[in-house]
């Protein structure tokens, strides 16, 4: 292996996104691709069986919510560095993670949306946070996601929340004659309604209402290849700095 290039192991390397993820790092010029790792059909079955065989400097992980926390933890605490595309984990897990990476000086980047675009949309939503107090999400992906909400709808309430103490302002009490019919509650009030249909990808809508006016954020994802730039962009970082970041708004110019 080329000593210059950084080492790169794919965690979930046979799906859709760990394939593209792949193609990416193969044909970036400062990467090298050390480990495929897959529990099915992978060069290796598990992080810790190609550690044992492999150099590997960043482990980049999309897995599913059921594994990437045992993971994490494993990197962590045997010298990985780690960029997570992976959604699903809790606050606590993710503070536990972040303990570790501060503890054992590695880097660990948490992006819940490596599309650029998708990034954007977070970050106007939480400026128009500033002008709105009244809000819901709206978020649509594919049959085949596992998580609900998704982590990027979680992630944007959790920066919509940083500007506003409540996004239901005004609003009358309220009686679901059906469960679940006015979405899940996330922080400062926020309902986020989750859409599953075959035919999506990714796509978010943030809404934003007071009289006489209604503000439309919207993001599509048409495909895979979107994400690419933003977890080449995790792997520089991460390489060069040994820290933990949630939410890759944090290393945007």
């Amino acid at each position: 292996m080329n000593k210059g290039k950084i080492k790169i192991a794919v965690c979930g390397a046979n799906g859709k996104m760990g394939q593209e993820v792949i193609k990416a790092v193969s044909a970036a010029e400062d990467m090298e691709l050390a480990a495929r790792i897959d529990i099915v059909n992978g060069e290796f079955a598990s992080v810790e069986e190609a550690k044992k065989a492999a150099d590997i400097d960043i482990l980049i992980d999309f897995t599913q919510p059921a594994s990437i926390y045992g993971n994490a933890l494993y990197c962590l605490n045997n010298g990985i560095n780690l960029v997570i595309g992976t959604t699903g984990l809790n606050d606590e897990q993710i503070k536990e993670l972040e303990n570790l990476s501060e503890k054992n000086n590695l880097g660990c980047l948490i992006a819940p949306n490596f599309s650029t675009g998708a990034v954007l949309m977070m970050m106007f939503a939480k400026t128009a946070s500033k002008y709105f107090k009244n809000a819901e999400i709206i978020e649509l992906h594919h049959n085949q996601k596992k998580d609900a909400p998704s982590g990027t709808a979680v992630k944007t309430a959790l920066m919509m929340s940083e500007e506003n103490e409540s996004f239901t302002t005004g609003n009358c009490p309220e009686k679901e004659t059906i469960e679940g019919a006015r979405g899940a509650e996330a922080y400062n009030n926020i309902h986020i309604h989750s859409v599953r249909l075959p035919g999506y990808i990714a796509s978010q809508e943030v809404l934003f209402g007071s009289s006489g006016q209604i503000l439309t954020i919207r993001h599509d994802s048409m495909n895979r290849e979107c994400y690419m730039p933003g977890v080449l962009m995790a792997v520089r970082y991460i390489n060069e700095n040994k820290k933990f970041v949630y939410g890759l708004e944090k290393i945007m110019d």
